[in-house]
């Protein structure tokens, strides 16, 4: 970003500033499940070139969620780790190009450990970096629970009989997701057919093989219970045969709002054999002969041979060369064609089902254009459960051709040759007449069939005419139909119209015999029927004299229809329960034959309405119309007809509020025209019938026992709701989870999953944020619901207690609330845990030199939690200091921080930390130095998360204390104490040797320095001796040790600091000093030109310095030689002289010379003792002579471990 902002105001000025790259990835999070195929698009825009861009995924762990670990790469085959190696290259993890700004990671098997924050990277193909190269989202890999179970088995079935088969179907996911099932079909290699199916959004489906059937009912599928899917089907096919098994798919909602499958399982199969029945049937058509003269009447009979008729549906048609006449139903109800209704209507033909497997045809009086070609067709059909016919296999026989011919000849009465003629007036009938009918009294609508008989005492004499006449109740008489002497037949007036239907007919059966139908009556042809003959006999002259009338006449008593016509609607269950079934009979009364047509009309008033509507109707013609607002009701009613009765059951499964109402009945009566018109001659409406439809009753019973249950911070909350008992099995329950606080009034709703386990989160549950917290399951005995507060906290204490709804399937699809009931109360106490912290407390104390390592262990000997975090003090008390300071602090995020104290005494960088191992800290201080004493302690803390994330101090505790002293090294420095004197002439030099003879440390340096001892002014004259020069030498210690004044002076001829750097000469002798180093350990100054000024005691001081820790030189010790006695001769001098002017020496020769005889022997061994060792010192020592000489003004680097280089000044030596 820092360069974002320069780079743009740069393009800016040359005009060329480019679009902004912008890579995009798919939102996440995306939940998917192990061993799936997972792919995440990323695009990339905004670029210039090239258009082909590359693109490399990562991802970053939950485990290490700040590093990154490679995956795979479109431009760098090694840019995977060696984790994703082995999938990219056996290709189970690759990228797949879309376009050149587009690609698509496969993951082709999906694991737990993919889980994580996907990023993917485009590199920057232009000069500059403007936009962003890189998105992220996040993958969740869930295990796989989907479970599809049915139990494999074979089954043998017939063909229409039903087929049930159950599927259990179950996924414990804690993410919402849904479930689709599907029933599917398969015979061998040949593709699944769907039979039917429930889609994730609970829409039934089928395809198109099974979807007539699913829509009539045929096939059905039932959720029973949480977990079983039933297919139904209802009559089996042949076509049905072959595996079916269930495949369930579990959907999820992705970011986006897309559904994604995320896991897809099939069952077992059910192999299923269906044994067709024997469907097979013939036709035959049967008529008596094939030539006919007009006038006849012919008969066809289409004869049915199959098996079982009387269970099966069977329709008819026939047809007159190719053209229909007249179709009938399973009903038997014909209808026919416009032209042949005319015929039918008078009487001239008729269609009827002569029984189950007899269906005819009879033309009464055939005609010539009659002849041709007849045939019948039967169809099968299949009846639903709905009421409904489907048409199956149809057949029909060869046509039968008939012929009819023409009359040519006429019918003349012969007299026979015995019989005379008789005059005119001399004529006499022999006649006499009867009349019969078919029946005295009918229904109307029957036929009426009269007969007249003329009985002759002869042979007729000549022709007959004959009169049907009808007299009515009022006497009233009216001419029906009369047949002239020459056959010609005429209807009356009234009965014209009805004659040209064929409504009334009269025929001359025989030459004596003369019949009258009458067919379809009516009220108004009640009475009595007449028939007047009159006997017809040629006279001589050829013309037609009257012999005779006869006449005889039969009553006929007709009932009306609408006698007694009434209607009952009955009911043996007014009240139902839910899914149960119910039937309404309508009653027809009086019982009518089967050519009187009744419609029946069910009507329906629902609950909290005022209206009735039309249901269904039982048209007169068999047929079933349903009614504009009755679509609910088709799936699920049956309308039947009572073969032997115009009596109407209408049966209504799976009952639900929609069918509770009030119910009636309205039956019309028609009566059939001659005309072929229907005329209704009456209406009746039944009773009302109330249904109530009613839920079940209710035998939900949740669980009443109270518990506590306390538990530490960071503990599950596992509460349970279990349902004792439950009205159906079907039961499905909505749990509604609440909280009661102390300061609460009511109970704050946590979480409420409903019936069809969706998950609605309360109000608490937001306040408190406990979404991601929350677990829900369904056990699979159904009963037992637990809802599980994950990492619970303090605040999460209450009363928690679940409210059950019971929740059930209506016929209708629609789910329904039964009742509900709360169960007993949990009171749960969340506590912190307790503290289990606790130190070492072991004392201690350490001695340690400057510069060496201190090792300060602080020992967690118990601790509240394992996962807990631990912050570390260490504190030390400075002596004479009351308060501690922190010397270094480990946070509990690992960072390590030093103390006050740490920058007071330099201790950065000299503080080091280990952990060998959990619990176990150890602070190291290296190169310590005597400041670093101190009482030094740890103090831990403990912390541990709250169930929320948020970090909380526990506890503390302070270990035991550590002493730590400092010291520097013992002061080990010894310079030797034992030096010969010397005597030197004058002019000569004189050497003073300084050797140290052990040292502190091989890391010290010397400051040395040479003094000249004189007795200060007051004390005796002149050089001392050497005795009085060790005593002066023993009494100047004694009185620098006694804090007296010391009586020697001192003069300094030379000093060399530490740092090599070299003091100034001491003025007597200026000029004539010469300074050597002749090894670490031995310093010598030489004294050139001797003079007797110089005579006198000579000794070396040697201060040893060291380093401190913190590099700086310090004075540890110092140490002073014995003296050394020097005397320079003056070459002018005598003995005597030299004797004289020595008082020591003088009377030491002259007047001690016996006293101290015994001592000097003792002295001389003694001194030659010492200068033999004095000579190995001076000449021999370090086993090397004199190789270097030094001038005092030396420059001299004190880190130069090489001998220095020599410098000697002008006029330094002789």
């Amino acid at each position: 970003m820092k360069c974002f902002f320069p780079v743009l105001s740069c393009l800016a000025v040359l005009g060329v500033v480019s679009a902004q790259r912008q890579v995009a990835v798919q939102e996440g999070p995306l939940y998917r499940t192990e061993g799936s195929h997972i792919t995440i698009w990323c695009n990339v825009s905004g670029y210039q070139e090239p258009s082909e861009q590359n693109f490399q995924w990562s991802i970053y762990l939950p485990s290490a969620p700040e590093r990154e670990v490679q995956i795979v790469s479109t431009m760098d085959s090694s840019f995977p780790y060696a984790i994703y190696t082995q999938r990219v290259r056996s290709g189970k993890i690759y990228v797949e190009r879309v376009q050149g700004n587009s690609a698509l990671l496969h993951i082709t098997d999906l694991q737990a450990r993919d889980t994580g924050e996907y990023e993917c990277h485009t590199p920057n193909t232009e000069k500059q970096y403007f936009g962003s190269y890189s998105a992220k989202m996040n993958l969740v890999v869930i295990p796989d629970s989907l479970q599809t179970t049915a139990v494999p088995q074979t089954l043998h079935k017939v063909e229409q009989d039903p087929l049930e088969l159950t599927c259990e179907v179950a996924t414990e996911t804690f993410q919402h997701s849904h479930l689709s099932v599907t029933w599917l079909r398969q015979r061998g290699g040949e593709k699944p057919v769907e039979v039917i199916s429930l889609s994730r959004d609970f829409v039934l489906h089928s395809s198109s093989e099974y979807g007539q059937r699913q829509s009539l009912g045929e096939v059905r599928l039932d959720k029973l219970g949480s977990t079983t899917f039933r297919l139904t089907v209802f009559h089996l096919q042949p076509s049905d045969q072959g595996e079916f098994y269930c495949e369930a798919a579990e959907w999820i909602q992705d970011p986006d709002g897309s559904w994604y499958a995320i896991t897809r399982k099939r069952s077992e199969g059910t192999v299923v054999n269906v044994q067709p029945t024997d469907k097979e049937f013939t036709v035959r058509l049967e008529t008596e002969k094939r030539l006919y003269t007009v006038g006849e009447p012919v008969e066809f009979r289409c004869i049915l041979e199959a098996q079982n008729i009387p269970d099966r549906y069977f329709a008819v048609s026939w047809a007159f060369n190719s053209s229909l006449i007249a179709s009938m139903g399973p009903n038997a109800v014909p209808v026919l064609n416009s032209e042949f209704t005319h015929r039918e209507a008078r009487g001239q033909l008729k269609v009827a089902k002569e029984s189950d497997s007899v269906f005819v045809l009879k033309i009464y009086h055939l005609r010539q254009e009659d002849g041709g070609k007849y045939n019948c067709r039967v169809t099968e059909r299949e009846k639903t459960v709905t009421g409904e016919f489907i048409d199956k296999e149809s057949k029909r026989p060869k046509n039968i051709p008939i012929i009819v011919l023409p009359i040519t000849d006429n019918w003349v009465v012969k007299v026979p040759q015995h019989h005379q003629m008789l005059p005119q007036g001399h004529l006499e009938s022999s006649i006499s007449v009867e009349v019969a009918s078919n029946a005295s009294v009918i229904l109307e609508g029957e036929n009426l069939h009269f007969s007249c008989s003329v009985r002759t005492a002869g042979r007729p004499q000549g022709r007959f005419s004959v009169i049907w006449q009808l007299v009515d109740r009022q006497n009233r008489r009216s001419n029906i139909m009369w047949l002239d002497r020459d056959g010609t037949v005429q209807p009356g007036a009234s009965y014209w119209e009805r004659s040209s239907f064929g409504g009334v007919q009269m025929e001359q059966v025989q030459p004596n015999s003369f019949s009258l139908g009458i067919f379809n009556s009516r009220r108004e042809d009640e009475g009595q029927y007449e028939c007047h003959v009159t006997e017809w006999v040629r006279a001589v002259d050829g013309e037609w004299q009257i012999v005779g009338e006869r006449r005889a006449s039969t009553p006929v008593s007709i009932t009306a229809l609408e006698t007694g016509f009434a209607v009952t609607a009955i009911s043996r269950t007014p009240g139902v329960t839910y899914s149960d079934s119910f039937d309404l009979q309508c009653i027809i009364k009086p019982h009518y034959p089967a050519r009187v047509p009744v419609s029946v009309t069910w009507r329906f008033q629902p609950v909290g309405t005022v209206e009735f509507h039309d249901l269904v109707t039982f048209t007169r013609d068999g047929g079933v119309q349903w009614g504009d607002r009755s679509s609910s009701f088709r799936t699920r009613t049956a309308i039947e007809k009572a073969e032997s009765s115009n009596n109407v059951r209408l049966s209504i499964s799976r009952a639900s509020d929609t069918e509770a109402g009030k119910y009636q009945c309205v039956a019309e009566l028609w009566r059939r025209n001659y005309n072929n018109t229907w005329t209704r001659l009456a209406e009746r409406t039944s009773n009302l019938l109330e249904i109530r439809v009613l839920q079940p009753v209710t035998k939900l019973q949740v669980s009443k026992s109270k518990r506590t249950l306390t538990l530490v911070e960071d503990r599950p909350i596992q509460l349970n709701c279990s349902v004792k008992s439950q009205t159906s099995q079907n039961s499905h329950f909505a749990v509604l989870w609440y909280v009661h606080k102390p300061s609460d009034a009511d109970g704050k709703l946590i979480l409420k999953t409903t019936h069809n386990s969706a998950f609605e989160y309360g109000t608490y549950a937001e306040e408190e944020g406990l979404r991601a917290r929350l677990q829900f399951e369904r056990h699979v005995s159904g009963g037992l619901f637990s809802l599980t507060v994950q990492r619970a906290e303090v605040s999460d204490s209450g009363s928690y207690y679940c409210h059950v709804e019971e929740w059930l399937l209506s016929p209708n699809y629609a789910w329904y609330k039964l009742a509900e009931e709360v169960s007993g109360r949990t009171e749960v106490t969340v506590k912190q845990p307790d503290s289990r912290l606790k130190l070492s407390q072991a004392q201690g104390n350490l001695s340690v030199l400057e510069t060496q390592q201190v090792q300060l262990e602080c020992v967690v000997v118990n601790r509240t939690r394992v996962a807990s975090q631990l912050v570390v003090e260490w504190f030390v008390w400075k002596p004479n200091h009351p308060e501690r300071e922190t010397v270094a602090r480990l946070s509990r995020e690992a960072t390590f921080h030093y103390g006050e104290q740490a920058a007071k005494n330099n201790l950065e960088g000299r503080l080091h930390l280990e952990s060998p191992s959990s619990g176990v800290y150890r602070l190291f201080i290296q190169n310590v130095a005597v400041q670093d004493s101190g009482t030094y302690s740890c103090r831990v803390e403990e912390w541990l998360p709250s169930p929320s994330g948020v970090w909380y101090k526990r506890a503390e505790d302070t270990a035991g204390q550590t002493a730590v002293t400092v010291m520097r090294p013992d002061a080990a420095l010894q310079v030797d104490t034992v030096v010969p004197n010397a005597t030197v002439s004058e002019k000569a030099a004189f050497q003073l040797d300084c050797s140290i003879v052990s040292r502190s440390s091989q890391d010290s340096r010397f400051a040395v320095a040479w003094y000249s001892l004189r007795t200060k002014a007051g004390g005796k004259r002149g050089s001392p001796g050497l005795e009085e020069q060790e005593e002066e030498g023993e009494e100047g210690a004694e009185a620098e040790e006694g804090e007296e004044e010391d009586p020697m002076e001192r003069m300094a001829l030379l000093s060399v600091g530490p740092d090599a750097v070299f003091g100034p000469e001491g003025s007597p002798w200026e000029g004539r000093l010469r300074f050597q180093r002749l090894s670490p350990l031995l310093y010598r100054l030489t004294v050139l030109q001797a003079s007797p000024r110089d005579t006198g005691n000579y000794s070396c001081r040697v201060e040893e310095w060291l380093p401190s820790p913190q590099k700086e030189w310090y004075r540890l010790t110092e140490e002073e030689s014995a003296p050394i006695g020097i005397r320079v001769l003056d070459t002018s001098s005598t003995l005597q002289s030299v004797i004289c002017s020595n008082d020591a020496l003088f009377y030491f020769i002259f007047f001690y010379p016996f006293p101290i005889f015994g001592i000097l022997i003792i002295t001389i061994l003694l001194v030659r003792f010492k200068s033999r060792n004095s000579s190995k010192n001076s000449d021999g020592k370090n086993g090397v002579p004199l190789l270097w000489i030094k001038e005092p003004h030396l420059n001299y680097s004190p880190t130069c471990l090489e001998p220095p280089v020599l410098s000697i000044h002008p006029g330094a030596i002789d």
